[in-house]
């Protein structure tokens, strides 16, 4: 008997060219197709004589094929057929798909499914999906396309609806595949789940909506609940390691968060002290760290990384790009001044060090002196991108990884760094991120992982005011600019681009298709027409991806000084980007980027007393599509931001691009904050009594096949 890990190649119904088309969607096996699962379903179970069709109702008729040909209609070519059954005759028409007269001809029987229309000519049945019957008894008939609730699955050029559901239904009838059930059968009895099989049957072929509603409920509870053991199953794995134990250094603390040019919050204090005591511990912390833009998390990770120096071990601080590692850099270079540290700064094109004796000024050096010292132990902290944990970098002691904005650091990517240093102690873990996530998110996708929040912002920040800017306000917004400048401030102007590409539409975001790339503002040429035609006075800069690293630098130190009035950039200053004196954020093409990343680039205003303002502008022919505008207009903090990105986008993306390659079924179900928590609750008490899940094999097998179609890392 075939098993769920049989290749589709073993499948004699299954022609090669599908195999390729089949393979490009990621569905190798047999276990891919059967969970390869609906979008949604179209109600066709009302099966209707054509003398009772209504216009504007989704019916199912059946009949015999009176006459069949292809036709047109002016310059568009159709295929048209006449059907009727006892009560009367019915035209139907199909679009574009003339080849549907080489499959079917006068005197078959059909049974069709689709939209009735009322036109110039009487009632017709609009590009049905329609099945040959092999005879008049319409009873007898096993219906897989019409004349029930038929599965909708998600669209693309390579493989139809319709091909899938004939092949899944060939699985469960004829090949008839064995499917094991992962969940211990107490876990169903106490969720009240239907049995796997029946759950794939009811799933693909529902006799009923409230079916295909109870087989959405069994996968999304199992889905949940396998994703909660992972994380679980990581989070006690990691607590059977050791850990360079930190005592605090309480007088050191106290010198340093005073020696600091403001004082910390109350949220920045307790999760200082939080972190501190993980520290204390033999046992590696995992902790998240969450924070809106601007609330202060570096300077608690700054705390908690000089207890771990003065504890003579050393840290690792890692930024996803070079601008905000070098901004960390310059950060804790100036607070550590004082404090007897060395600190070295490492990227894939920039090496320098910061001696404890320079006071605040750095040198650079060759990479080898950089590496030799890290590995003598003499740097204490290494800021740098990933390059860190990449190479040849070696650390004496490693006591500490910080990284911000990129939460999944995994057991493999510990595991690198454990290589990496001499000892066999497992660093310890600290996570920060300024998109804050809900606690449904919280709960399974980073359910290894303690969470540390900061909801207060620092005293004396205004609230950002958020505009949606319609074209015709467009000059209006550009001397509203002007006005700030003229008081001394500065703006930012956002593109979704840096120049003109041909990009395949096919490629684009299902969101994004009513504007054309074609009319997305491009950083070079909106550069180009601010400085020559808005603002000939001004000085205008531009800042993208593709500059040097010393080019980038000198256009953000230019706009720090103030050299520069107006700044053009891409996402590149999506984050880290620290400008107190810029007051405007003008974001062209609002509606190509994430709700998270539009948060993100409205905090790189309101960093000081001066009222800030955020601008959203539309691309030509997007107007309508303002959902994510309106939500940050609405949204105040990161919290809201983060709940108004959950309700958009439903299944399938959050915080700006496909959060961790997990199934939609996961990202529509983390909605649902009861069933998450009962997931939950459901793995740990079976990680209570079977933490190697040597009593479920099944489960360990459903586990394993779960974790080899996703990646969290």
């Amino acid at each position: 008997m075939l098993t769920l890990d049989t290749p589709l190649e073993n499948l004699t119904f299954i022609s090669k060219p599908y195999l390729g088309k089949l393979k490009k969607l990621g569905i190798k096996t047999i276990n891919d197709i059967l969970f390869y699962f609906p979008l949604r379903y179209q109600d066709f179970s009302n099966v209707v004589a054509i003398a009772k069709v209504q216009a504007n109702t989704n019916v199912s008729i059946q009949g015999k094929i009176l006459q069949i040909k292809a036709n047109y209609l002016g310059k568009f070519k159709m295929a048209e057929a006449v059907v009727e059954d006892e009560t009367g005759s019915i035209r139907v028409t199909w679009f574009g798909q003339t080849y549907i007269t080489n499959i079917l001809k006068a005197g078959d029987f059909v049974s069709l499914a689709g939209k009735v229309v009322y036109g110039k000519k009487g009632y017709y049945l609009s590009n049905p999906i329609f099945e040959k019957i092999e005879s008049q008894d319409f009873d007898q008939a096993e219906l897989v396309h019409t004349g029930r609730i038929v599965p909708m699955y998600p669209q693309n050029q390579k493989v139809s609806s319709k091909w899938i559901r004939k092949a899944v239904k060939i699985l469960l009838t004829q090949v008839k595949v064995s499917i094991p059930e992962p969940l211990p059968e107490h876990i169903l009895k106490e969720n009240g789940l239907l049995e796997i099989n029946k759950a794939i049957w009811q799933m693909h072929f529902p006799s009923s909506m409230q079916e295909a509603i109870s087989a959405q409920t069994r996968f999304a509870f199992e889905q949940l609940f396998l994703l909660e053991i992972s994380v679980l199953k990581e989070k006690l794995r990691l607590a059977q390691h050791q850990a360079p134990a930190m005592p605090i250094k309480l007088e050191v603390m106290q010198a340093f968060v005073n020696s600091l040019p403001f004082k910390l919050t109350d949220d920045q204090k307790k999760a200082v002290w939080r972190i501190l005591k993980d520290l204390e511990k033999d046992r590696p912390m995992s902790r998240l760290l969450e924070g809106d833009v601007g609330s202060g998390k570096t300077a608690v990770a700054a705390v908690a990384a000089l207890n771990v120096i003065k504890n003579g071990c050393q840290v690792a601080f890692m930024a996803p790009t070079e601008i905000l590692a070098k901004q960390h850099f310059k950060t804790i270079a100036t607070i550590y001044k004082d404090f007897n540290v060395n600190i070295g700064f490492l990227t894939g094109k920039e090496d320098k060090f910061m001696s404890k004796k320079l006071k605040g000024q750095p040198i650079e050096i060759s990479k080898k002196r950089l590496l030799e010292q890290t590995a003598k132990g003499e740097i204490n902290i290494l800021v740098g991108t990933h390059a860190l944990i990449q190479g040849k970098v070696v650390f004496d002691k490693l006591g500490l990884v910080v990284i911000d904005e990129q939460h999944r650091f995994g057991v493999e990517q510990r595991a690198n760094l454990v290589k990496q240093a001499k000892g066999k102690a497992i660093p310890h873990l600290l996570s920060m991120t300024a998109t804050p996530i809900p606690r449904s998110l919280a709960l399974t996708i980073y359910g290894d992982l303690d969470l540390t929040i900061i909801k207060q912002m620092p005293s004396g920040r205004k609230k950002i005011i958020t505009q949606i800017v319609k074209e015709n306000q467009r000059k209006e917004t550009y001397q509203f600019v002007r006005e700030q400048i003229k008081e001394g401030r500065q703006a930012f102007v956002i593109c979704p681009r840096i120049e003109e590409k041909e990009v395949d539409p096919a490629e684009q975001d299902q969101d994004m298709r009513k504007s054309t790339w074609s009319d997305v503002k491009t950083v070079t040429k909106e550069f180009e027409f601010l400085q020559k035609e808005i603002f000939p006075d001004l000085k205008v800069t531009m800042l993208h991806g593709k500059m040097l690293p010393k080019e980038k630098e000198k256009v953000m130190k230019d706009f720090k000084n103030q050299k520069a009035d107006i700044l053009v950039s891409t996402s590149v200053v999506e984050v880290g980007i620290d400008v107190p004196n810029a007051t405007v954020m003008m974001i062209e093409g609002a509606e190509r980027f994430g709700l998270a990343q539009l948060h993100q680039f409205r905090g790189r205003v309101g960093r000081s007393q001066y009222q800030s303002y955020c601008f959203l502008l539309s691309s030509p022919g997007s107007e309508g599509n303002l959902a994510r505008s309106k939500a940050l207009v609405e949204a105040d903090d990161g919290f809201a931001v983060a709940k108004k990105d959950l309700e958009i986008r439903g299944p399938g993306e959050l915080t700006g691009s496909k959060q961790s390659g997990l199934p939609d079924i996961i990202m529509s179900s983390l909605q649902n904050l009861e069933l998450v928590e009962k997931t939950r609750q459901s793995a740990l008490d079976i990680l209570e009594q079977d933490p190697g899940l040597k009593k479920q094999p099944l489960l360990a097998a459903g586990l394993k096949r779960f974790k080899d179609s996703i990646h969290l890392e």
